[in-house]
């Protein structure tokens, strides 16, 4: 065999392989666009969970999303958050995150406030899974933001019910 057809060979089973690993990357590890991504989750609320409106702990679960853009404000209105099950929130108000500010979107009831950085989902049930979930963060357009999977065993290494992703 020449050197010539060596190298070829060498260099299209490289090629091969390479597009193989592409191919075995998980959907959560590919890097979205979008200025806004999930900061982190509370995918665990503090204390017995109670998905009661009037003393329950939905407003304790939270997700936090951040506008990573340096330059540019992006309003969160029409973006929408989903988990593995298609439970499903849409951004129906204006709320417009300057560059490096973020909103927590929390569950139960509440009164959204720009200030205080919190969207309410007006709703008492818990949205994220104890165990294990899929992130799914959509852009108006429908193309996907940003999205992360989730185990509590393999992700909460100090078991507080709190993950961090994109520092």
């Amino acid at each position: 065999m020449s050197f010539r057809r060596t190298l070829f060979t060498c260099a299209a089973t490289a090629a091969v392989a390479a597009l193989g690993l592409a191919a075995a990357v998980p959907a959560q590890a590919a890097e979205y666009t979008s200025a806004l991504k999930v900061k982190g989750v509370q995918y665990n609320a503090p204390g017995t969970d109670s998905n009661k409106c009037s003393g329950g702990n939905t407003r304790n679960e939270y997700l936090t999303i951040k506008n990573y853009s340096k330059t540019k404000s992006v309003n969160l209105k029409g973006y929408k958050v989903r988990d593995a099950t298609g439970n499903t929130f849409t951004f129906t108000n204006s709320h417009t995150l300057q560059p490096g500010d973020y909103a927590s979107l929390r569950g139960g009831r509440g009164t959204d406030s720009d200030s205080g950085n919190v969207v309410y989902r007006q709703n008492c049930n818990f949205i994220w899974n104890n165990d294990k979930d899929t992130i799914y963060l959509y852009k108006p357009t429908g193309d996907r933001a940003d999205v992360h999977s989730y185990t509590a065993s393999g992700n909460d290494r100090d078991g507080n019910g709190y993950i961090t992703y994109h520092g």
